[in-house]
């Protein structure tokens, strides 16, 4: 009687890989800092790709990624942060929200330094 070894090394794998821990990439928290129009400044801390920490005058607020035709926005009850482009020269605006998140009235204009 032969027995069939790939079907067998299939299930075997399968069993081990059910065993194995998945280990969350470990992702790197990035500050940026913002220069405002208005001479204020905004620290933005990114934890993860979800969700982003602003600190706007002196005040910390979090906040939740939201969709967006482009770049990044995040929405809380008090704000919404939209960022686009990368890096320095990039904009960040802040917005106060409207239902459902939707962004309202412009706050800040700013750029990142």
């Amino acid at each position: 009687m032969q027995v069939a070894i790939a079907p067998l090394t299939f299930t075997v794998f399968l069993l081990l890989s059910a065993c194995v821990r998945y280990q969350p990439s470990t992702a790197t928290t990035t500050v940026h800092h913002y220069r405002c129009n208005s001479d204020e400044t905004i620290t933005a801390t990114y934890v993860t790709h979800d969700s982003a920490v602003i600190q706007y005058k002196n005040i910390q607020y979090d906040m939740k990624i939201a969709v967006s035709g482009s770049g990044s926005r995040y929405v809380n009850s008090e704000f919404v942060w939209w960022t686009k482009g990368l890096g320095r020269g990039s904009e960040g605006t802040l917005f106060l929200p409207i239902v459902n998140g939707a962004s309202g009235p412009m706050i800040e204009l700013c750029r990142h330094s």
